[in-house]
């Protein structure tokens, strides 16, 4: 599935996408990072919302009636991200894809598993797994309402 932050176009796997909500206000939690917005409760699940945007340096953070949430459900865990718009789901062929590029210095391209040219656009295809890890697991206490 493909979405936009600021500019790029980014694509994650659509079998970790549970749904897409419209954005609403988060409950805020005490000393959370800058990119935790807050929790959701979405059917008995309490849902940690980060904010991908900032999360991959994206100083305009803007919120426009397009900004959605993807609801991510990452086997342990069930999270939500904000991101500027969701595109389409787009089927991807091993001629599309290229491998991250190896970059020195202060960028990380730790989270990024490849790249995949799509017609004109260029995908920066994610791996969100690694991307959320720390912030996922620094939110397991409130993951689902059982465990809270």
């Amino acid at each position: 599935m493909s979405f936009h932050i600021g500019a790029e176009e980014f694509g994650i796997d659509i079998l970790s996408v549970q749904e897409i909500r419209s954005y609403e206000q988060p409950t805020r939690m005490p000393r959370a990072g800058d990119d935790v917005l807050g929790v959701v409760n979405l059917r008995g699940v309490i849902v940690p919302i980060i904010d991908l945007r900032i999360r991959l340096g994206n100083a305009q953070a803007v919120f426009t009636t397009s900004t959605v949430v993807i609801v991510l459900d990452l086997r342990t865990h069930v999270v939500g991200v904000v991101v500027d718009a969701v595109n389409d789901v787009v089927s991807l062929t091993q001629e599309m894809l290229r491998p991250a590029p190896s970059l020195s210095g202060p960028v990380d391209t730790a989270y990024i598993s490849g790249l995949a040219q799509v017609e004109e656009r260029m995908l920066m295809l994610l791996d969100i797994h690694t991307l959320l890890r720390d912030t996922v697991a620094a939110t397991t206490g409130v993951v689902s309402a059982e465990t809270a």
